[in-house]
C-alpha cells in the first residue's frame, strides 16, 4: 500500500513513526513548508511533495490527513474524490461549512474513513465501553468527564502561541482540541445533546481561542453528563466517571486506573506494565491498516466524527 501525509507537525510525525514501526516503507510526504516543526532527520529519504494534485497523482491507497484542523477538509475531500482511504485527525473540522462535500466525495470515491479519536483504543475505556453497553452499570444515568491540561506544557520545544491549539485561524480552541470526550461519552452512552455551555476565554495564556469550557449534555432526559475542558490545569487530570442504577466507574487516564463496582462486584483495573500513551496511536494505526484492506469497519466513522463536530456546534450556540 501507500500512504500519503497531508501534515508533518507532532501528530503526522507520530503517524509516520508508527506506519514505518508497523512495517510500512511506501510513503509520501505532503509539506507546505508553514510548519512550526521540522521534519525530524530520520525521515530524510522519503519522498515530498508541496503540491496536493502532485501528491494524489502518485495514486496513495490511504491518506493521513494531519494538517491543521482548519484545513483538514481542503486535503480530506479531493482525496476522497480521488478514491482513497482517509484516516483524519480529529475533529473532522472546525466549522461546519463543507461538511456535505466531505460525505458526498466519501459516497462517491468509495473509500473508507477513521477519524482519529484514539482513546477508543485505550485498554481501560474499551473496558468501560464492554461492561456499560452490556448492562453493568444498570440504566445509565449520569457521566462526568473533565481534562484540565496546562497548554504551555503541551509542546515544550515550541512556543505554545504558534500551535494550532491556541489559534483560532488554524481551528485551535480547547473544545476542539480536547473533543476526545465528545467521542468517547457518545460511544459509550449514544446520541447526546448540548443543553447549555459556558465557553470562555480567560485570557491569562494570550491566546484568541477558548480556553476554559464546561458543556452540559443529555439524552431524552434520563441521562446528563458535565463536560470539563481547560488550557490551565497543572498537574494535568483527565478523568471520567461513568453511573447507572446499578454501580458506578471511574477512569483515571494519566494514572491508568479504572476502579468502581458492578452489580457488587469491585472493579480495581490498572493498564498493563510498560503501556505508553503511544500505545493507542499503534493500534489506531493497526486497525486502520486493516480498514484500508478491507478487513475491518472503521472503529471511528465518519458519522460518529460528525455527531462529535456537531456537539461542538451545539455548544457554541447554546452558550449561557
Amino acid at each position: 500500500m501507500r500512504f500519503l501525509i497531508a501534515g508533518l507537525g507532532s501528530i503526522g510525525q507520530r503517524h509516520l513513526r508508527n506506519l514505518i514501526a508497523l512495517g510500512e516503507r511506501d510513503i509520501v510526504l505532503l509539506r507546505t513548508g508553514r510548519g512550526a516543526l521540522p521534519l525530524s532527520d530520520e525521515f530524510s529519504g522519503l519522498t515530498v511533495e508541496t503540491d496536493l494534485a502532485r501528491a494524489l497523482k502518485r495514486g496513495p491507497d490511504a491518506v493521513l490527513v494531519a494538517n491543521p484542523t482548519a484545513f483538514h477538509l481542503d486535503i480530506a475531500i479531493p482525496a476522497a474524490r480521488a478514491g482513497c482511504h482517509l484516516l483524519i485527525e480529529k475533529p473532522v473540522s472546525h466549522t461546519a461549512d463543507g461538511l456535505e462535500a466531505l460525505t458526498d466525495a466519501v459516497s462517491g470515491g468509495g473509500g473508507e474513513v477513521l477519524i482519529g479519536y484514539q482513546y477508543r483504543f485505550h485498554p481501560l475505556l474499551a473496558r468501560m465501553h464492554e461492561v456499560a453497553r452490556a448492562g453493568g452499570l444498570g440504566t445509565l444515568r449520569w457521566a462526568i468527564a473533565h481534562w484540565g491540561h496546562h497548554l504551555p506544557d503541551w509542546h515544550p520545544w515550541e512556543d505554545y502561541r504558534t500551535g494550532y491549539a491556541a489559534r483560532r485561524d488554524l481551528g485551535g480552541g480547547v473544545l476542539l482540541t480536547l473533543s476526545h470526550p465528545l467521542d468517547y461519552l457518545q460511544w459509550i452512552v449514544g446520541p447526546l445533546t448540548c443543553s447549555q455551555s459556558r465557553i470562555q476565554v480567560l485570557g491569562g495564556l494570550a491566546v484568541d481561542v477558548d480556553d476554559y469550557v464546561d458543556l452540559w449534555l443529555q439524552r431524552d432526559n434520563t441521562f446528563t453528563a458535565a463536560v470539563h475542558l481547560d488550557y490551565y490545569q497543572r498537574p494535568a487530570e483527565h478523568w471520567l466517571a461513568l453511573g447507572g442504577d446499578s454501580g458506578s466507574l471511574r477512569l483515571d487516564f494519566i494514572k491508568g486506573r479504572l476502579v468502581g463496582a458492578t452489580h457488587d462486584i469491585d472493579v480495581d483495573m490498572g493498564v498493563a506494565p510498560g503501556f505508553d500513551r503511544n500505545d493507542m496511536y499503534l493500534d489506531e494505526m493497526r486497525h486502520f491498516l486493516r480498514v484500508a484492506k478491507g478487513l475491518e469497519a472503521p472503529a471511528c466513522n465518519l458519522n460518529d466524527g460528525l455527531a462529535s463536530l456537531r456537539l461542538v456546534l451545539s455548544a457554541r450556540a447554546n452558550q449561557v
